[in-house]
């Protein structure tokens, strides 16, 4: 797609690299018939470029797809065997709106067993998903005014939910030497009297870094110092950790936060259950109660089929997770020796979740073969695209430059192919 291309759509650059530019041009974002917290908004980026991938391949191009941010592996047979028990019980009802009480209580057990928070089925709300958890949050308690410190890089939903809820998202930039984790004087720095929340994702989504308890300490001493800010904690990668050492709850750390903390989970990647729609949110009565009372005139429950296999992964065996972590563990080793073996391009060892987040600095300035400058992440992806057919995204789109975010969450196969593109693509700059 010609640089100059992107330019004929109105919106985010980030996001228009992947789109067919005529279909962009029939689908202008502004119009008097949207509310105007709508066209505060943008596509999700990474639901873009998989979209745009699988576009590419169905007009017949070789794409190595190093986009999806999902387990490549299915569903547990004993999860699957849960929801067809569920269906053939006549499981297929409507349940209460905040979800079946066994599988609150599962939720509770889950949180007193491997966090050591203590809950009650009633500070619990099931979802569609952690995004729906986190969207009800932001809905039930921005107004216009409101703040949120967003760390960056971060998970590309969490500004444009904020917005859509009427609320400012507030970016502080974490340094790579940081280890791309939030840093309390800058947490502090950026708190003012309009702040509401802070979302902390660890691992985080797209670098891979975990929050450490020192690192956690520190946040929790700045929250304790300003009381008015509540804390907002997206922990769907807790199980997805390189790292041996324990990684303890920040409610863990400091309990007297429990009571302006939201924890955030769900099932999807633990258990890879993606498209099963099953996330939860843990926290005070108020919050709860609110969500559950927008949740009850929107989505109501969470599919009960899903309610029914999610209490299966929460209950059942848990013993295939470490193969899991195996399988990811030499994915990560493997892309990331390829990747730094490249010149021009360097990579942080990720501490969690199946992404390398990929400093492609020494790239910006090169010259392709067809003599065009390579200006910013954007152009590097682009030329990735277009010229090898490796899908990816750039680290503009999660609030920081130049990187690109490569998912490990596919076979050794696909991730060698992309990375020999990838090398053969670097190799031909000047």
């Amino acid at each position: 797609m010609p640089q100059d291309e992107i330019g004929l759509c109105s919106g985010s650059v980030v996001t228009l690299w992947l789109q067919d530019p005529h279909v962009c041009q029939e689908r202008p974002l502004s119009s008097s018939r949207i509310a105007a917290r709508v066209q505060r908004i943008k596509p999700s980026p990474s639901s873009a470029a998989q979209d745009r991938a699988n576009e590419l391949r169905r007009q017949g191009r070789d794409i190595v797809n190093l986009v999806v941010g999902e387990p490549d592996f299915d569903t547990p047979e004993h999860i699957r065997r849960a929801a067809c028990e569920a269906i053939e019980r006549g499981e297929t009802r409507y349940t209460m709106s905040a979800g079946t009480p066994a599988l609150r209580q599962a939720v509770c057990n889950k949180l007193l067993r491997e966090n050591g928070l203590s809950y009650q089925p009633r500070d619990i709300v099931v979802t569609c998903g952690a995004k729906h958890a986190i969207f009800n949050a932001l809905s039930v308690t921005l107004e216009p005014g409101h703040e949120v410190i967003i760390p960056a890089p971060y998970w590309v939903s969490y500004p444009d939910m904020t917005l859509a809820c009427d609320g400012t998202p507030v970016v502080v930039t974490c340094q790579e030497e940081d280890g791309f984790r939030l840093q309390a004087a800058a947490f502090e720095a950026a708190i003012t009297p309009n702040t509401r929340w802070l979302l902390l994702n660890s691992p985080t989504n797209p670098t891979g870094a975990a929050y450490g308890a020192a690192d956690l300490r520190a946040i929790a001493d700045v929250l304790l110092r300003h009381p008015q800010v509540m804390l907002m904690t997206d922990d769907i990668y807790e199980h997805i950790r390189f790292s041996d050492e324990a990684s303890p709850h920040i409610l863990a750390i400091e309990p007297s936060l429990r009571d302006r903390t939201m924890v955030i989970n769900g099932v999807s990647k633990t258990y890879a259950m993606t498209g099963w729609r099953i996330g939860y949110a843990a926290g005070p009565a108020d919050l709860i109660s609110a969500m559950e009372t927008l949740q009850s005139q929107s989505t109501s429950n969470a599919c009960s089929v899903s309610q029914a296999a999610a209490l299966a992964a929460l209950e059942g065996d848990q013993s295939f997770i470490s193969g899991f972590m195996a399988t990811y563990r030499l994915r990560r080793d493997t892309a990331l020796a390829h990747i730094n073996a490249i010149p021009g391009l360097h990579c942080r060892t990720p501490g969690g979740a199946f992404y390398l987040f990929v400093n492609c600095g020494g790239l910006v300035g090169r010259k392709t073969a067809q003599g065009d400058v390579l200006q910013t992440d954007v152009d590097v992806v682009l030329y990735l695209l277009n010229n090898v057919g490796v899908a990816m995204i750039p680290g503009s789109a999660y609030g920081i430059a130049p990187y690109f975010r490569m998912s490990i969450a596919t076979s050794l196969d696909v991730i060698e192919e992309g990375c020999r593109r990838i090398a053969s693509a670097v190799s031909q700059l000047s």
